[in-house]
């Protein structure tokens, strides 16, 4: 099983549960339409990756997400998460109604920071990702369609958290794609406090 560190702890999620299309400018950079109710997809356990890395076979996109742990259906840790997405395939896909996995549900799709414990409000929480030094993404709880307690609400209608397993919230505006060598530097802040900051090179 593959692993995250929350704190000192090692942690095997059972799956990895992600909201699309939950900020309203990413719906529209993507011409996507607006949802009327979370949309909801899961990558196992098998998609979570320890490096970060450029797509081998075509461009992947980055999505940086604030992501949490889940334990007794309450979040109780929060850290930077990359999803990474088969852009060319999930538009083929989408095209003819068809659900998303070999888009999203890949081998290493799924890469995340440390996760720490933060005593914060939610709506205090936003996320910085900077790619060669660069802004690329920013966005928070402020920004979002679904906030976090909402969606684990929903999700808990229809589907078990098991605990250690981890909900990504969606990304904001300013995905694309990346090459091999490039950095990522991914931050949280709750308000103006930095709670981590995590640093990939792509290999």
């Amino acid at each position: 099983m593959n692993t995250v560190f929350f704190e000192a702890r090692e942690i095997a999620p059972s799956k990895v549960v992600c909201i699309g299309r939950n900020y309203v400018e990413h719906i529209a950079e993507l011409n996507n339409d607006m949802p009327t109710e979370p949309v909801i997809f899961v990558k196992p356990n098998s998609a979570i990756g320890k490096q970060l890395c450029a797509g081998r076979e075509g461009q992947l996109h980055y999505e940086s997400e604030l992501s949490f742990i889940v334990e007794q259906n309450t979040l109780v840790a929060v850290g930077f998460g990359l999803d990474l997405t088969k852009r060319d395939v999930q538009s083929t896909l989408k095209a003819n109604g068809l659900p998303w996995e070999r888009a999203k549900a890949f081998d290493n799709s799924a890469v995340f920071s440390n996760f720490v414990c933060f005593d914060a409000d939610f709506a205090s929480l936003k996320i910085e990702l900077l790619i060669n030094g660069v802004p690329a993404q920013h966005g928070g709880y402020e920004l979002m369609i679904y906030k976090p307690l909402e969606i684990v609400a929903e999700i808990a209608d229809f589907m078990t958290l098991e605990d250690g397993d981890i909900l990504m919230t969606g990304t904001p505006k300013g995905v694309g794609s990346f090459d091999k060598n490039d950095e990522f530097v991914g931050r949280i802040y709750a308000g103006e406090k930095r709670l981590l900051e995590q640093r990939w090179v792509a290999m």
